[in-house]
């Protein structure tokens, strides 16, 4: 996948958290461009990357290894500032610092709900989890202002059922109740993709030249 593409597709990932539904025709229209069919791959694993990192750091708490939780809060940050950085390479430096805080704050509650979870500390378990309300309200109001075809409710609905899957993984984990992980690890993968595939649809209406 040439670099530019993958730029592209990484400084829109955010960007993409929610677009307006795309009817059916022109879903498969910019499905059918090969531009688009990356954009879907790159953003996919973009996704993927995201929640991989976040889960290993939950099973890394959970086992007590400190050094693999490390590891993962490495990843998930180093994440974090791929996108950021594509996206101020995008909409200006300003935007991709914005973007960074946004994700720091992202992460920051996952972590400290992970911990919480870990610790059986029920109040800081609602603290994390109003801070990541607070956050997710924050990022669909940036995100929303970024693309035509963004609106803040469906933006703000998609990460807050992206924030339930983060608590009900980590609880699951916690418990060390596995089959029910699973489930939810499934579920969670799937709204990854859903997130991304939108994502790539709303790229070919507001860059149709970049798409074809």
């Amino acid at each position: 996948m040439k670099l530019t593409v993958i730029s592209s597709a990484v400084a829109l990932a955010l960007v993409g958290c929610a677009v307006a539904p795309v009817h059916a025709a022109e879903a498969a229209q910019v499905a059918a461009a090969p531009a688009a069919v990356k954009l879907h791959a790159a953003l996919r694993g973009l996704w993927h990357g995201h929640v991989e990192h976040t889960r290993a750091y939950a099973l890394a708490v959970k086992a007590h290894d400190a050094a693999a939780a490390d590891k993962a809060a490495k990843d998930v940050v180093a994440n974090a500032t791929q996108i950021a950085d594509a996206v101020g390479g995008f909409y200006g430096e300003a935007a991709g610092k914005q973007m960074l805080q946004l994700l720091a704050g992202h992460w920051g509650g996952v972590k400290a709900l992970t911990d919480a979870e870990q610790r059986g500390d029920a109040a800081a378990k609602q603290k994390a989890m109003n801070d990541l309300v607070a956050n997710g309200d924050a990022i669909a109001g940036f995100l929303a202002t970024a693309n035509p075809y963004l609106k803040k409710d469906a933006v703000l609905s998609l990460l807050t059922a992206h924030v339930g899957h983060h608590a009900a993984q980590v609880r699951e984990i916690m418990q060390g109740d596995m089959p029910a992980e699973a489930k939810t690890w499934s579920a969670m993968q799937a709204h990854m993709d859903v997130i991304a595939d939108a994502l790539a649809d709303a790229i070919a209406r507001q860059f149709p030249a970049k798409a074809a």
